[in-house]
């Protein structure tokens, strides 16, 4: 015996309840099931039910996760690095004070916090930004309660409690009609299927659930009629909680980048380690004593740690998200930019992802033509239809402009809008477009609305001192009843062939996925008695049919070939019906097709219930392509379950996933992606919520300028890390000959402080700023397996750039110190003026390396004359930053006492400066052989490939 079936056990007291079979209930047992009444719940009653059930909200989000967040920017990889080398610079201090090391620790704290304040500013930002575009559900609604109607907040709605819904209105709960007129629901934020739903209070069989034409479900919109309705699910019971409920259950990976970052943070770590261990050995082995050795080793390994690296990543992520949200993309996550770059694969919704999310006319039949409609003109065989050809169509307009119960109605703006169903509403707009709204309108006589027998409606109208009665619906429920058709402005007798051409162009029109409605018309003799279906649908003038579809956006075709052009495949996954789904895909070229029609691949369309029936490995198989330019089957019919198996599959043969959306049905494979995107107009709290990227202007085509953007962002990270790191080198060399050559220590903590954290900062961020290079839309994605510091970058970066680099440095050190009169061996106090002012030729010489190297890393094989030496303006800006910073250390009081500098005579400057000009061409050199490797190798293949 269940709990309904135990006496004196009353809603109140229980949490759950059967409404599984609801749909095949009568109303009057819909109340009993409920234990309500047509007047609703009392007051009392409400509040007692209240207590189980819980408030009708979705469970809200985690208050704590921004606290987390900031709390993650503590505790990454290469955070944890710089912990350890600010442990070990306050040991080392400890153990011998007074050497800078304290001040190194200090500074490198700062670098953790501070990163760790601005990381979590962009993405508390972005979590505002969300809150903002939250609209969704409705704040409050309307019920009957004791008998009356009254608005509460959504909120506070029970089960048993009756709506009370109107058009435009959006459902605030899931509910069972009990009384329904005209009414047509849109479930799109919940099923993905634009097309318009019927539903009517009648009991209904079996079938499924979000089809149940006498149910209503939270989140989706009354388009047209009115009527009231039981509600029997709150909250995350309905469908709606249900499915942002299943993206709590998806657990996040780490992005692309983040791996990246943190084998990166390994690399440099093991470096350290290896350098610091190995010296320490050394000293050791050479009788330094443990401490100094200690000591050693751990400048080593600090000296090798890049703390300049984080800021400079997460500068050059959030200049990019700001790039994007030029472009109407909001980055919630600094990571994602990066991930766009390596996408591989894009899942994207239809509706109101690919499409406009409106039904608009297209085209129309009449007079034996296939008329298009384009940029508010008439098109037919490829010729534009004069006003005056129009002109014998306006009995056709005149039924498209009357026929219909859509509004025009005057926003707070000024704007008029058309509201109602939508199909209703592409006619009208249709009419206003090709300016036949301007007509006063015939004085409505009367309406036989539609119903789902029929599926047709009429209305009668008074023109001229006679009554005419327009029909438009269903060709099949029409054609039959007309007895004639207007061809050249002409009534001619409808013959069978005829009634077959044009049944015939209805198949046509449908089977390219149109919505289509044929339309008629007759002259009313006299005004009935009674308007019926008997004295006014009979006898009628077939008029022309009307095909419409919610269209493509006009920038996706554009968007979809760029896609193909660098690598990223776009796969259509949609809950709409698999020949609309197929026909969109055709026209944006996801299909492609001979003449816009024929495919020329035979293109799988896979429904839901197919889904079910495959396994995983002929799925697996199905998107695997075996050739580039293989069309990617079309997914139609698809739920939440279904959208995250294939997103899953993806992953699993090494895709990167990004998955765009806007329903709630979107959310699971939202967050299951290696990155969401969510639509901020049309999307649902829920999308936005799991989202990492929103597209504020709902354009798809937004996406590919995050891919571009996305993969600038890759190369720059490379180019910049290289930047940071070649620096090491003639930071690490001083220390090395102080251990075991016994010369004086050529650069102090403190300078080694003023490269990484203040001369290299802007230059880094200029090259974070780089543009997108020629052609980083014409190359497949980067593969997984591609890392981010390769071995032959790291030989570029340690053992070509960073060597020369050092030379420079210590051969000016040396350089200024005999020509003062130093001899090797000769004692040099820390404390003298010659001493303070050969560091600062050290100093000098690694930023003015720098600048070199700055112009080096915009490209490991582009020259400088093919790149440009003025495309990237910020670069001068860092290279004029650099030298004002040296100045200001080398030249001012202050400098002087922070980093332990002196001024310089400016004939030093010289050697350094060609110095740095030599480095500059040997890189211009490495760069110009390498060119005439790879091109020889070009050559060896290519003539293999020949004679083969």
């Amino acid at each position: 015996m269940t709990s309904d079936e135990i006496p004196g056990v009353g809603m109140a007291d229980r949490q759950e309840f059967r409404y599984h079979d609801i749909n095949r209930l009568t109303v009057e047992e819909v109340l009993k099931r409920l234990e309500t009444s047509g007047g609703g719940l009392t007051a009392d009653e409400a509040r007692r039910r209240l207590a189980p059930f819980g408030p009708n909200v979705l469970t809200e989000p985690d208050r704590y996760r921004l606290l987390r967040g900031l709390t993650r920017h503590f505790t990454h990889f290469l955070a944890v690095l710089l912990w350890i080398a600010a442990a070990l610079s306050f040991t080392a201090d400890f153990i011998r004070p007074g050497e800078g090391m304290a001040t190194l620790g200090w500074a490198i704290l700062g670098v953790i916090v501070i990163n760790a304040f601005f990381a979590f500013l962009q993405e508390y930002k972005a979590e505002r930004a969300v809150q903002a575009l939250h609209q969704l559900l409705p704040d409050k609604a309307w019920v009957v309660r004791g008998g009356h109607s009254i608005e509460i907040a959504r909120s506070g709605i029970v089960p048993g409690d009756v709506l009370i819904l109107e058009e435009g209105e959006r459902v605030p709960a899931d509910a069972r009609l009990i009384d329904a007129a005209g009414m047509r629901v849109d479930n799109a934020a919940l099923t993905g299927e634009a097309k318009p739903k019927r539903r009517t209070a009648e009991p209904a069989e079996d079938g499924h659930w979000l089809d149940m034409p006498n149910l209503l479900f939270a989140g989706t919109t009354i388009l047209s009629g009115h009527g009231r309705a039981v509600v029997f699910a709150v909250g995350m019971r309905t469908e709606f909680g249900k499915i942002a409920d299943l993206t709590t259950t998806v657990e996040e990976g780490l992005s692309p980048l983040q791996k990246e970052i943190i084998k990166v943070t390994r690399v440099v770590a093991a470096i350290s380690l290896a350098m610091g261990a190995a010296f320490f050995t050394i000293g050791l082995w050479t009788g330094l004593g443990f401490w100094i050795s200690a000591i050693f080793g751990i400048g080593i390994i600090v000296a090798n740690v890049p703390e300049g690296l984080l800021p400079t990543v997460t500068l050059s992520l959030a200049m990019s998200s700001q790039r994007m949200a030029k472009r109407q993309a909001l980055v919630k996550h600094l990571s994602s930019v990066e991930t766009l770059g390596c996408t591989t694969v894009i899942c994207t919704d239809k509706t109101g992802t690919l499409t406009e999310n409106r039904m608009k006319v297209d085209r129309f039949y009449a007079d034996g033509l296939v008329i298009e409609s384009r940029e508010s003109r008439f098109f037919t065989r490829g010729r534009v239809v004069s006003n005056t050809d129009a002109e014998r169509w306006r009995p056709f307009f005149d039924a498209l402009l009357h026929c219909h119960n859509a509004k025009r109605v005057r926003r707070s703006d000024g704007r008029v809008v058309v509201t109602g169903d939508p199909t209703e509403v592409a006619l009208l707009e249709f009419a206003i477009e090709h300016g036949l709204g301007h007509r006063p309108p015939l004085r409505r006589m009367g309406e036989l609305a539609f119903d789902a027998d029929r599926k047709r409606m009429s209305t009668l109208h008074w023109s001229e001192g006679r009554l005419i009665a327009f029909t438009k619906g269903a060709p099949e429920s029409v054609l039959p009843l007309c007895t004639g058709h207007l061809m050249k402005g002409e009534i001619v007798a409808m013959t069978a062939d005829e009634r077959a051409r044009i049944l015939s162009q209805s198949r046509s029109f449908a089977e390219q996925a149109y919505r289509v409605l044929a339309v008629a018309m007759r002259d009313v003799a006299h005004q009935p008695e009674h308007i019926d279906v008997d004295t006014v649908e009979n006898d009628l003038t077939f008029l022309g049919l009307v095909a419409m579809m919610d269209p493509p956006r006009h920038e996706v075709p554009e968007a979809v070939a760029t896609c193909r052009r660098a690598g990223v495949r776009v796969v259509m996954i949609t809950g709409d019906h698999p020949l609309t789904a197929l026909a969109i895909a055709r026209k944006i070229g996801l299909v492609p097709g001979r003449d816009g029609q024929a495919p020329v691949w035979f293109v799988p369309v896979i429904e839901g219930a197919q889904l079910d029936r495959m396994s995983d490995e002929h799925l697996r198989q199905l998107l695997t392509p075996s050739r580039a330019e293989e069309p990617d089957p079309v997914f139609a019919r698809m739920a939440p379950r279904h959208k995250m198996r294939v997103v899953s599959v993806l992953k699993d043969i090494g895709e990167v996933v990004a998955v765009t959306g806007d329903g709630v049905n979107d959310a699971p494979a939202l967050k299951k992606a290696d990155i969401g995107v969510a639509m901020g107009i049309a999307g649902t709290d829920v999308a936005k919520e799991t989202a990492d990227i929103i597209l504020l202007d709902d354009n798809f085509a937004t996406i590919v300028s995050a891919i571009e953007e996305g993969r600038t962002v890759f190369a720059n990270i490379r180019k910049f890390a290289t930047y940071v790191l070649v620096s090491n080198v003639p930071e690490v060399v001083p220390y090395l000959g102080y251990g075991f050559l016994s010369i004086p220590l050529a650069l102090t903590i403190p300078q080694v402080l003023a490269v990484d954290l203040g001369t290299d900062m802007v230059p880094a961020i200029a090259l974070g700023a780089e543009p997108p290079h020629p052609g980083v839309m014409d190359v497949p994605p980067r593969p997984r397996t591609e890392r981010l510091l390769n071995a032959q970058l790291l030989l570029r970066t340690y053992f070509f750039l960073g060597l020369n680099s050092a030379v420079l440095a210590m051969g000016g050190f040396f350089l200024y110190l005999f020509t003062n009169g130093w001899t090797w061996g000769a004692p040099l106090s820390w404390s003298s003026p010659l001493y303070k002012e050969a560091t600062t030729v050290t100093l000098s010489g690694i930023v003015l390396a720098q600048i070199a190297n700055v112009f080096a890393c915009r490209s490991d094989r582009l020259s400088l004359t093919g790149l440009g030496w003025f495309t990237n303006p910020l670069i001068l800006w860092g290279i004029a930053t650099e030298l004002l910073l040296l100045i200001l250390i080398a030249y001012t009081p202050l400098g002087n006492e922070i980093f332990g500098t002196s001024p310089l005579p400016a004939w030093i400057f010289r050697p350094l400066a060609l110095g740095a000009l030599a480095l500059l061409f040997a890189e211009e050199g490495r760069k110009f052989v390498a060119a005439r490797l790879r091109n020889r190798r070009t050559s060896a293949v290519s003539r293999e490939a020949g004679a083969a």
